[in-house]
This record gives structure tokens, C-alpha cells and sequence, in this order.
């Protein structure tokens, strides 16, 4: 990982493009936690994650600017690196937690969108926890001006949210979060390799 993160910080547009690839990803998070709302029953929670995953996207989009003026204006593909994974990935896993929230609980409607939007965004912060503080630790050793310390401090709060809301959720949470996270870390790991096989075209 770090290696990729090196090459990726150490190319302007490698790095705008990576920049604007994670701020699609906290858009789209944001979104989808506002489309697994109840139409009455929303809890503070789900709005201040919706809230701050749309802030990050902001503060991610920002972020280009330290690297040059006017790139990666929207989420068109050539504003995005390795553009048909990085639109797959949280949509993949969106759509295989509902299978397995279908085999496992018995739920339709609001209730199984509710119970996507806890394991997904469990996994989904699990990464978030792993990804940011590699991706600050490059950015640090290489002297880079972008900075994502504020997202890993509130990245770490959203996890523990997420842990006690999946508590009430389900005394057996653990076992059904760990088969989610499975899922996630191969639908990781297909990203990081597309981006590799993006990278090489730069080697």
C-alpha cells in the first residue's frame, strides 16, 4: 500500500486524481446513507454521518487546489484514477451486504435498507480507520502540502458510532460485521489493483 501511495503522492496528476477518486467516494457514501433514510425514522446519527461524509467530499475537493489550479473539477472518468473501479467499488459492496443481510435477517424495505447502511458503514469506516493514516504518513515524508488529519479524527469517531449502534442492532453483530468485512476486503483489493495497473501506464 504504501508503495502505491508513493508513486500516486509523488505525480501531480497521479495525486489529483487519487484527491478526487476519494472525494467520489465520500460523495457517494453520503448519498447512499441519505438513500437508506426511513422516510420518518431518521436518528441523529445517520444525519451527522451523512452530513460529514458530504464535508469531507468538500474538504477533499478543496485539498486540489495545493496541488494545481482548475484540475479535477468534476467526477467525470478522466478526473478519476482507475475511474470504473473506483465507481464499482462501494456500489459492489452496497449490493452484496443486501444479499447477505436478505440470507441472514429477515428483512425487506426500510428495515433491510437500515441494516446495509450500519454493516456497510462499519466496513466502510474499518478501511476509512486503515486507509487515511497510511495515506497521511506519505504525504507527512513526502512533505506534501494536502493534509487529511482532520478526516482520520473524525473517521475514528464514526467508528465507534457505528460499533454501538450495531450493539443495539444485534447481540451477534461481530460475527455478521467480520463476513461483511470479508466482502469489503476483496472488493479492496480488486480497487487497489485496478489503480496498480493504472500506475503502470506511468512507470
Amino acid at each position: 500500500m504504501q508503495t502505491i501511495l508513493k508513486h500516486i503522492v509523488g505525480n501531480n496528476v497521479l495525486h489529483a486524481q487519487w484527491l478526487n477518486s476519494l472525494s467520489f467516494m465520500e460523495n457517494m457514501g453520503a448519498r447512499k446513507i441519505s438513500a437508506c433514510e426511513h422516510p420518518t425514522m431518521v436518528n441523529i446519527i445517520q444525519l451527522k454521518h451523512a452530513a460529514e461524509e458530504h464535508r469531507h467530499a468538500y474538504y477533499l475537493k478543496k485539498q486540489l487546489a495545493k496541488l494545481s489550479d482548475g484540475v479535477c473539477m468534476h467526477y467525470e472518468d478522466r478526473d478519476l484514477l482507475a475511474p470504473v473501479a473506483t465507481r464499482q467499488y462501494l456500489h459492489r459492496l452496497d449490493m452484496s451486504c443486501s444479499r447477505y443481510v436478505k440470507r441472514n435477517f429477515d428483512m425487506s424495505g426500510p428495515d433491510l435498507r437500515y441494516a446495509c447502511y450500519l454493516f456497510v458503514t462499519h466496513a466502510i469506516e474499518v478501511r476509512a480507520d486503515a486507509l487515511y493514516p497510511e495515506y497521511q504518513l506519505v504525504l507527512t515524508a513526502e512533505n506534501s502540502r494536502v493534509n487529511v488529519k482532520s478526516i482520520i479524527l473524525e473517521e475514528e469517531g464514526h467508528l465507534e458510532e457505528m460499533v454501538d449502534q450495531l450493539q443495539r442492532f444485534d447481540s451477534n453483530w461481530q460475527l455478521h460485521a467480520e463476513a461483511v468485512a470479508k466482502i469489503e476486503h476483496r472488493l479492496f483489493q480488486d480497487w487497489m489493483g485496478a489503480i496498480e495497473r493504472e500506475l503502470s501506464r506511468y512507470a
